[in-house]
């Protein structure tokens, strides 16, 4: 699945183009959203496409070596380590990526030149070098290499994310969440499992699917006495000089603690305050945290806030 907080991005975004649009109904709205989220589970099989084309780019690489008139030592007896490493044997071949590609026609072939690119930024890399010259050579070791592989070296490349950017405006901002789903995938890969190893659906559940739904909806039809209840508690501050953008968090996450009491206030709030630090401005956590901190109150007061559980303890996101 996509992971919430990424859904919770995707929801900010829709929302705050919804009100700043203006010419939108919710429903076209609200399909928008859905297409957004289809195009980054897009986006996290296109990143596990990118490691398949560059092994293949590396083995031909191998043999054209070999195949030279005058080899070389080093092209007579190469380390082939890096084109067996046996994750990525396992992903070429699993089975739930290989539908997705005949479905799409999802490929790398219109930017070939990246495979190239990102082939030479790996082998550059002290991470590679170590793992090559290691004499460790298990899938264990093959796992844990392909994941900080992902982490340290692929999600650091800012081409790669200025690509993204370029092929389709919902891939803006977001490469990072999904690069980090991607490390989440191959951590959680089991060699037993072979071409039928699980990867990430849309939705882990129908419960996520209508987790969005809601949140989105609610957040929208409910603006009204929201930024009521934001303005009540922001006394000291201008509404209309607040970033419109921590206006718009604040709404979504009245209406997650509002609509969903199995998610603990914590969670909500921890989240929320996390996506304002990434999106809108530096002090924008610490003042959508105090703000939200009296709305939360005022509402277990009023008793229109009941969670389940007592003292929100448990984390159920």
């Amino acid at each position: 699945m996509l992971s919430r907080r990424l859904l919770r991005v995707k929801v900010m975004q829709t929302v705050y183009g919804h009100f700043r649009g203006g010419e939108s109904t919710i429903q076209q709205t609200e399909k928008e959203l859905f297409h957004s989220i289809s195009k980054s589970h897009e986006l996290y099989h296109l990143l596990l496409l990118l490691i398949l084309d560059v092994r293949d780019y590396a083995e031909r690489r191998i043999e054209n070596g070999l195949n030279k008139k005058r080899p070389a030592f080093e092209d007579l007896h190469p380390n082939k380590k890096f084109i067996n490493n046996r994750v990525i044997l396992q992903l070429r071949d699993n089975k739930q990526l290989l539908n997705y590609i005949d479905a799409t026609g999802l490929s790398w072939n219109n930017n070939e030149q990246y495979i190239k690119d990102v082939f030479l930024l790996i082998i550059e890399s002290d991470l590679y070098k170590r793992y090559m010259e290691s004499e460790e050579d298990n899938y264990e070791a093959d796992r844990k290499f392909l994941a900080k592989l992902f982490e340290k070296v692929i999600g650091q490349y800012l081409p790669l994310y200025a690509l993204f950017e370029e092929q389709s405006i919902f891939w803006n901002d977001e490469a990072e969440f999904v690069v980090s789903i991607v490390v989440k995938t191959l951590k959680e890969f089991e060699e037993e499992k072979g071409e039928t190893q699980p990867l990430q659906r849309e939705f882990k559940d129908e419960e996520d699917r209508e987790f969005v739904k809601t949140l989105f909806r609610k957040a929208v039809i409910n603006n009204t006495d929201y930024q009521g209840l934001i303005k009540k508690f922001s006394r000291n501050w201008e509404l209309d000089r607040v970033a419109y953008l921590d206006i718009v968090l604040m709404q979504i996450a009245i209406a997650e603690v509002v609509e969903f009491p199995k998610i603990p206030v914590k969670v909500t709030l921890n989240e929320y305050i996390e996506i304002a630090k990434h999106y809108s401005t530096p002090k924008s956590g610490n003042f959508i945290n105090g703000i939200l901190d009296k709305i939360i109150n005022h509402l277990k007061t009023e008793e229109h806030l009941i969670k389940i559980g007592d003292n929100d303890e448990g984390n159920t996101d």
